[in-house]
């Protein structure tokens, strides 16, 4: 037995283009290790981490892992130290049978990156077994007539090991008839003859016995025997003739017990029971062969079923023998026919999982196929689902890595359950499956998105500090701290904006809170950016405009603009005792700061020196009359007016208005148009009407230029002594109000009017000119 191990690396590498483009280091190398079989358990086989020449720790650090076809453990890896350890023992006769060389194979895989090593370990063949005979006892007819340098074949000892430990030699007991001479067939393997070196003499010694040994080639030789008894019989002088020395015939696998494999025949001349034959076998394939022949017909049937893969090709010598001794033989090869009856072996060993979204072409799994079939039958073809983003890649000697295609998308899918199918060529096509779980993992691939691109936050004015007024949300589809998202204000562009005083947020749920009371009438509006960054690495953020609108309260009561309320005196209006019903004799004019239906302002007239005389128009603030001055009617009135506005609750002011009856102005009276009451029903009526109209409007025209005319040459002719009236010249003075457009009146009128000192009350604008007159001047 051998005591070292011989290690045989082969002289070639072979390096695999596709492993290469894969990691960029992946190689292959086939190295072939020696060792006797039927070693101790435990046995050092070899260092890996030295023959491969990696660094010490290497192969803990990268994952090694020893992988054997069928996943059996006969060996064990050493990751610390790098040994390659035997597991059990080992029987070479068991693994590989005849065939020779005995050459388990191996696969040392690492991981990170992946790398392949080919290994073999040949089993070399002890001398652990003895010749062994099929028969305790053979016997032979021979006659004795039979004449010196006859020959008898004799059936072959078996030996279940190869090489020089198989049968080498044969010899027999001694005698003085018979020598043994080994020859060898044309598989190497030897087979003895019995050579009749001198005649016999059945009167003298009808039987012999001897002893054949046979003799093996090991170191110390091994050696079995079996005992040959000779009958020696009467003249038989024709042996049986096959019709074929050579039958070959083919047998499918598959093909159940007791089927007919052949019929063989053979024929002697012999009549009588020297010319009856009787078939046997002679020699098999092996101690065990699966065939049995009929004695009578020749027919050649199988004992037990047939199997490709343990055994293609069987050698059979089947013997006929004549009732007289004689007997001839022929060789019979059965070639057993492969049939696709093993499905595909997959054996998978999953090297990623979870793999990040983001890789490119990462290695998910390495596995390796095999089919024991042959041709067609054995080779196969891998394939996955056509759907997913992963790609099969072959490698070396039916090994497969699945990669990544491309990068992937955990938030559409987290989860991939991968079939591998492999189906073999045969017919019919066997496939295997094997599905494996890919799981998904997360980067920050995912910046925050806002519910909504803008937000309308409203907020009542006044409000108390610390308001919550709403709040913005975002989503992230990553998971994890990738998902956490905090929120912030951003920085505004607008200087006059300090939105650090006025808004808050909380950064956890984007909650936005008012900081103090807003004011509708200092900022009705604003608006600001808010951010959600994620927790990322790297963080990823987006942002989203927030409007805050200021909704307006009913918290500013109607300010008066006309007539002023803070005067030192108050303000007079004048009224011709001859104004018709509906005479505009002022218009109050106010203004809220609120807005919308807080600003919607009505006038009321609360009290009246003179109820009835007077009314107010609710939405203008129009006061007219509403009869006929009488001479009843005092000369003096005050009215107090309430202008209210519509909020919730209402807010309101009061106005009081002074006015003075006169008997004329220095300018005429133009009242206003009324709506015709009665339709014209004829047109002449309608043009006397307007030429009446336009005869009046003429002579008032002529009426008031030579008023005018009148007053300037009086007060040029009587400013000094008598104290004239006089028009102001040029515009007005600042202190005239002119009302004109929406909420005023349609036209404005300007009055002058010359009073005795102390015939009136005088209004703000009434002023002092030169004599005892006062001056008026109103414009409306």
């Amino acid at each position: 037995m051998e005591t070292a191990l011989r290690q045989t690396p082969e002289k070639r590498q072979v390096f695999f283009l596709t492993i290469l483009l894969l990691w960029g280091e992946a190689g292959s190398e086939t190295i072939r290790y020696s060792m006797p079989e039927e070693t101790e358990s435990g046995y050092l086989v070899a260092n890996l981490e030295k023959d491969l020449r990696l660094r010490v720790g290497e192969l803990a650090t990268r994952g090694a892992q020893i992988h054997y076809k069928g996943n059996k453990e006969l060996l064990q890896l050493d990751t610390e130290t790098g040994n390659l350890l035997l597991k059990e023992k080992l029987d070479r006769e068991e693994l590989c049978g005849v065939t020779e060389p005995c050459l388990l194979h191996f696969q040392l895989i690492l991981e990170n990156p992946v790398q392949f090593f080919q290994t073999d370990l040949q089993l070399t063949d002890i001398n652990d077994h003895s010749p062994e005979f099929p028969h305790k006892e053979m016997l032979l007819k021979i006659p004795e007539s039979a004449q010196p340098g006859t020959v008898f074949p004799l059936k072959a000892a078996q030996d279940s090991d190869i090489g020089n430990n198989a049968v080498q030699n044969y010899t027999v007991s001694s005698n003085l008839h018979f020598h043994v001479v080994t020859l060898s067939r044309a598989d190497g393997r030897k087979y003895p003859e019995l050579v009749l070196d001198r005649a016999l003499d059945r009167e003298e010694q009808p039987e012999l016995t001897l002893t054949l040994t046979a003799v093996d080639g090991g170191s110390p030789p091994r050696s079995g025997t079996t005992t040959v008894r000779i009958e020696v019989v009467d003249i038989n002088d024709n042996a049986p003739q096959f019709v074929q020395s050579l039958y070959e015939v083919q047998v499918p696998e598959n093909s159940p017990v007791d089927a007919l494999v052949l019929t063989v025949s053979a024929m002697d001349l012999d009549a009588g029971i020297h010319g009856n034959v009787v078939y046997s076998l002679f020699q098999g394939g092996g101690a065990s062969q699966p065939f049995a022949i009929h004695g009578v017909t020749g027919e050649i049937r199988l004992s037990k079923e047939l199997d490709f893969e343990v055994t293609n090709h069987y050698n059979i010598e089947i013997a006929a023998t004549d009732g007289g001794g004689f007997s001839g033989k022929c060789n019979v090869a059965v070639q057993v026919l492969d049939v696709n009856d093993n499905a595909p072996e997959l054996t998978i060993r999953k090297l990623t999982s979870p793999i990040p979204e983001n890789s490119l072409e990462t290695v998910v799994a390495v596995f390796s196929v095999s089919d024991p079939d042959s041709g067609d039958n054995g080779r196969v073809v891998c394939s996955i689902q056509n759907d997913l983003p992963f790609l099969l890649k072959p490698t070396f000697k039916n090994y497969y890595t699945l990669v990544t295609e491309g990068p992937l998308d955990r938030e559409s899918r987290a989860e991939y359950n991968i079939t591998i199918t492999v189906t073999d060529l045969g017919t019919p096509r066997l496939a295997t499956q094997h599905t494996i779980t890919v799981q998904v993992s997360d980067v920050n691939d995912n910046a925050p998105a806002f519910t909504q691109t803008s937000y309308t936050l409203f907020v009542q004015e006044n409000n108390s500090p610390a308001l919550h007024i709403g709040t913005i949300s975002a989503t992230d589809s990553d998971s994890g701290s990738n998902a956490l998202i905090t929120y912030s204000l951003l920085p505004t562009h607008d200087p006059q904006l300090a939105l650090s005083s006025l808004i808050s947020i909380n950064a956890d749920n984007g909650q936005l809170f008012a900081l103090r009371a807003l004011d509708y009438e200092a900022l009705q509006t604003f608006e600001f950016r808010v951010g959600a960054t994620d927790q990322g690495l790297p963080e990823l953020s987006s942002q989203a405009l927030v409007r805050v609108l200021v909704l307006d309260a009913n918290d500013n009561a109607p300010f008066v603009l006309y007539p002023l309320q803070n005067a030192s005196a108050p303000y007079t209006e004048l009224l011709p005792r001859a104004a018709e019903p509906g005479y505009l004799v002022t218009k109050v004019v106010a203004v809220d700061h609120d807005s919308g239906q807080n600003a919607w302002l009505s006038f009321q007239l609360l009290k009246a020196t003179e109820p009835g005389l007077f009314t107010v128009w609710a939405h203008n603030g129009e006061v007219r009359t509403s009869r006929l001055l009488t001479e009843r009617d005092a000369p003096k009135h005050r009215l107090l007016l309430l202008v209210k506005d519509n909020g919730d609750p209402p807010r309101s002011a009061s106005v009081t208005l002074h006015v003075l009856v006169v008997d004329g102005f220095s300018q005429p009276y133009l009242p206003l148009p009324e709506v015709a009451r009665d339709s014209v029903q004829d047109e002449d009526k309608l043009t006397l009407y307007l030429v009446i109209a336009l005869a009046s409007v003429s002579s008032l025209f002529l009426l008031s230029v030579l008023l005018f005319v009148g007053v300037r040459l009086c007060r040029r002719a009587r400013a000094s002594s008598l104290g004239g009236c006089s028009v102001p010249e040029g515009h007005f003075p600042g202190h005239l109000v002119d009302f004109s457009g929406e909420g005023t009146l349609s036209q404005s009128y300007q009055y002058e009017v010359c009073l005795r000192e102390g015939s009136g009350t005088a209004s703000p604008h009434l002023s002092k000119d030169s004599g005892d007159f006062w001056k008026f001047q109103y414009s409306i």
